[in-house]
């Protein structure tokens, strides 16, 4: 199933239901009115959503033809973000990049923040550049969303809980995050607001790529429409199970917290990156300096995700850099 919000009533936006080839949508108002009521309430839900979807197609009343540039994150804000950073090749990079040490638990225990979640920008929404010191970058991710998960729940219970997957562009501003980690907080204003694919989709429509709580695929990043990388979000040390396990230690997690995988990153670097952090470190160790700048005004960053057959699941995101 493949779901998504649109402007509403509300900062919660317009559920609405995606046709599998992501051309057609149509608004459920009479099933549900947002995407963060039916998750909260998906075991009776879903299966009403389910119905439409298989008979969603141009030929369905009220349906209306899909412009990705309407759509708003999926939940356009959330009760919780948590991002995890389950990709330790990205890790390894961007800490040796600001001279940090490697934790020393790093293939045990997961890394993980508490992120800005009251709004999140719209996929086709522009990044608002402040100072050319803050550093912008853009991370790529995949993120799950989750139903209620008790305090304590282990790995091999959470993947249960998974009931939705999307991208995310996790905007990082890399030239505050040494000065807010040096004190001993952080990340607060190095992490600004981030946005998320136009689609959510339930773990079934990535058939076999879904697997062991990870999304054995490649995550496609243009930067001012060159590719940059393709790496495969399947290479996560840690599962999504295991994100939530961590993230539910010492809390219940309440339906629709995002859990997100961290910058996908691959050791094979012929598959490129998806942040520009890895990029320049790689720079760094090859030539011995950076050589690609952060972001800046007018710059572009589109991420996205094809299957086995070439279908775009979740959408493009496509964000522009602008300076008001």
């Amino acid at each position: 199933m493949k779901l998504g919000s649109i402007a509403g009533a509300t900062p919660d936006g317009q559920l609405v239901v995606v046709s599998k080839d992501g051309k057609f949508a149509l608004a459920v108002p009479d099933i549900c009115q947002t995407l963060q009521l039916a998750i909260e309430s998906w075991n009776t839900i879903s299966p009403k959503l389910q119905i439409v979807y298989q008979n969603l197609s141009g030929q369905t009343p009220f349906a209306f033809a899909v412009d990705e540039s309407k759509f708003l994150s999926p939940l356009p804000r959330a009760y919780q973000w948590l991002d995890g950073s389950a990709f330790l090749q990205h890790v390894k990079l961007v800490r040796k990049a600001r001279g940090a040490v490697i934790p020393p638990r790093l293939f045990e225990v997961p890394l993980m923040y508490q992120g800005v979640s009251d709004k999140f920008l719209s996929p086709y929404e522009n990044i608002p550049f402040i100072d050319p010191a803050h550093g912008m970058d853009f991370e790529g991710e995949v993120a799950v969303i989750v139903s209620k998960v008790p305090m304590g729940t282990q790995e091999k219970d959470a993947f249960s809980h998974i009931k939705l997957i999307m991208l995310v562009n996790d905007v990082s501003l890399r030239g505050l995050i040494p000065d807010e980690l040096e004190m001993g907080f952080g990340f607060l204003q190095s992490k600004p607001p981030s946005a998320h694919s136009p689609f959510a989709i339930t773990p079934d429509e990535l058939g076999p790529a879904w697997k062991d709580g990870r999304v054995h695929l490649p995550l496609k990043s243009e930067y001012n429409n060159k590719w940059v990388g393709n790496p495969n979000a399947g290479e996560m040390h840690f599962s999504f199970g295991k994100l939530i396990e961590h993230a539910a230690k010492t809390r219940e997690l309440q339906s629709g917290t995002i859990i997100g995988s961290g910058t996908v990153s691959n050791e094979d670097q012929n598959c490129g990156q998806s942040c520009l952090a890895e990029l320049r470190m790689l720079e760094k160790i090859n030539t011995g300096e950076f050589k690609t700048p952060f972001m800046k005004p007018g710059d572009t960053i589109k991420i996205s995700m094809k299957n086995l057959d070439g279908e775009n699941l979740f959408g493009n995101i496509f964000q522009k850099v602008t300076k008001d």
